[in-house]
């Protein structure tokens, strides 16, 4: 059973900076795309940041560029998201998501591309 494992997140002040981890129990994690998501109170799950299965290219929502990076290690089946910072506007349930990209264009935006998710972490920012 295929498991993606996140954590990291919690209470951070405004302008202070995380790393979320998602853990996946992919035997062959190295062959798939790997993206975050967030859902904020009331709102839609969005596309945040994701990752190529080589790890050479990298997508990120327009509202991530610049404060967000993804980052993968193969040796550890273990993606990142490093928050840099924070604003209230943040906070959100962080969801780790893969999906098998040797095969098939990626459309990282799609919430339905994707074959596994993550129970989610909580991030909370504080003004």
């Amino acid at each position: 059973q295929v498991q993606l494992v996140e954590s990291g997140g919690g209470l951070v002040q405004a302008g202070g900076s995380l790393r979320l981890s998602c853990a996946a129990s992919l035997r062959t994690f190295s062959n798939y795309n790997m993206a975050w998501f967030r859902q904020a109170p009331g709102k839609e799950r969005e596309f945040v940041a994701g990752i190529f299965w080589t790890g050479d290219r990298k997508y990120y929502a327009d509202s991530a560029k610049g404060r967000f990076t993804i980052s993968r290690d193969n040796t550890k089946n273990t993606v990142y998201l490093q928050i840099d910072s924070l604003k209230p506007e943040d906070t959100a349930v962080f969801y780790c998501a893969a999906g098998q990209g040797e095969s098939r264009t990626y459309y990282y935006q799609r919430r339905e591309w994707y074959d596994y998710w993550g129970q989610g972490t909580q991030v909370t920012v504080s003004s």
